[in-house]
């Protein structure tokens, strides 16, 4: 059950991490990479918005103790 929450936390962080650069492509404030299709589209805004949440969810449940 240790590995399970560990793998819960480590890829609520890496959701935390791509959800939060998806967020700043979508409202325009990263234009990194250049090619990217996402950029300046509001709906990756709030995909991003959407996976920080998860990620932020998972990465509570894998802290907590029981």
């Amino acid at each position: 059950m240790r590995a399970v929450r560990l793998l819960a936390q480590v890829f609520g962080v890496a959701l935390v991490l791509s959800g939060g650069l998806w967020a700043l492509q979508g409202l325009g404030l990263v234009m990194w990479p250049a090619e990217s299709f996402m950029l300046a589209e509001r709906q990756w805004a709030l995909y991003g918005l959407i996976t920080v949440v998860i990620g932020i969810l998972l990465f509570r449940w894998g802290s907590r103790r029981r």
